[in-house]
């Protein structure tokens, strides 16, 4: 029954009817090697080229992040270069050569090459568009790959509320001084970038993350896949984190981060005991980053989810 809901559903899409016009999020309860390549499969777009994969390498102290033996499969797959930049806030991250440290420690080494892209500075991209940012920076290195891989880990964030695909291309591709950007709502004389007013912080994150998608075709050499599971209300980047005091969910995938993560934001109001992630996303207001990113066009709230189970 499942193959043949999921026929008509290709065929609905292909045929052009007002069902295929929001964006499909796949989900499979499957949180295994197996299960992140179906979800690959299924979204109907190779990664092509030379092929960067943007996740999170985890602060050192933290094992929440995405395990190498989770997603080595799926990375060499694609001849993937796993990236991140450094941090602006401190910690084990916030120099090049801790940061490869940390990448090492964590086991990323051993499945790919690990690029932090601001290594030798960082490029500007152009936002359109925006309320707050006019620029955002990006590192380097980015210019180097023809295609972005998203692998996020869904969970909970201090500031954002929660942390999902849209964090993963803005903060997470930003470089230290683009991430400072960011935080400041695109003041880049702000004395205390940790002072802006939150729906400002929010809003400049969805739009850094629209000059990413921009720079690679309106979003159409990007995929998005993230993983739910080790749902804590803290941050990969907190080195130590609250405990998750709620089951693991799956794993989504979608061409669409707004749809991805509104998918996400969704089965935590649905799972019996989400409470504490939706008090921290509440207590945020994160719900108003997708909010911006549809209204800037970034992609879409409203989505089509298919179970491939």
């Amino acid at each position: 029954m499942k193959v043949i809901l999921f026929s008509l559903l290709t065929i609905l899409i292909f045929a052009g009817t007002s069902f295929a016009e929001n964006p499909t999020v796949f989900f499979t309860k499957n949180i295994s090697p197996e299960g992140l390549m179906a979800i690959y499969n299924s979204l109907g777009r190779s990664a092509e080229g030379k092929v960067a994969v943007k996740l999170s390498t985890g602060e050192a102290g933290n094992t929440h992040y995405l395990s190498p033996e989770l997603i080595k499969e799926l990375v060499q797959k694609v001849s993937g270069t796993i990236v991140e930049c450094n941090t602006v806030y401190g910690g084990s991250r916030s120099s090049t050569a801790m940061h490869k440290q940390v990448a090492k420690d964590h086991g990323f080494t051993k499945i790919a090459n690990v690029d932090i892209m601001d290594e030798d500075g960082d490029t500007p991209l152009n936002v359109t568009g925006g309320k707050h940012m006019k620029q955002n920076y990006v590192g380097s290195h980015l210019n180097n790959y023809d295609f972005v891989l998203v692998l996020s880990h869904f969970k909970g964030h201090a500031m954002g509320g929660f942390g999902g695909a849209i964090k993963n291309i803005s903060i997470g591709i930003a470089s230290s001084r683009g991430k400072a950007l960011i935080h400041s709502a695109g003041n880049e004389k702000a004395r205390n970038i940790w002072s802006t007013d939150q729906d400002s912080f929010l809003e400049s994150m969805a739009e850094a993350a629209k000059s990413v998608s921009d720079k690679f075709a309106n979003g159409e050499k990007m995929l998005y896949i993230s993983v739910m599971n080790h749902l804590s209300v803290d941050c990969d980047c907190d080195g130590s984190p609250a405990e998750p005091d709620m089951h693991d969910i799956g794993i989504l995938g979608s061409t669409d981060p707004v749809a991805l993560d509104q998918a996400c934001v969704d089965l935590v109001y649905k799972a019996p005991d989400g409470k504490s992630l939706i008090n921290r996303m509440e207590s945020r207001h994160g719900i108003h980053t997708l909010e911006h990113a549809a209204e800037i066009g970034l992609g879409s709230r409203e989505y089509n989810f298919v179970s491939i189970d």
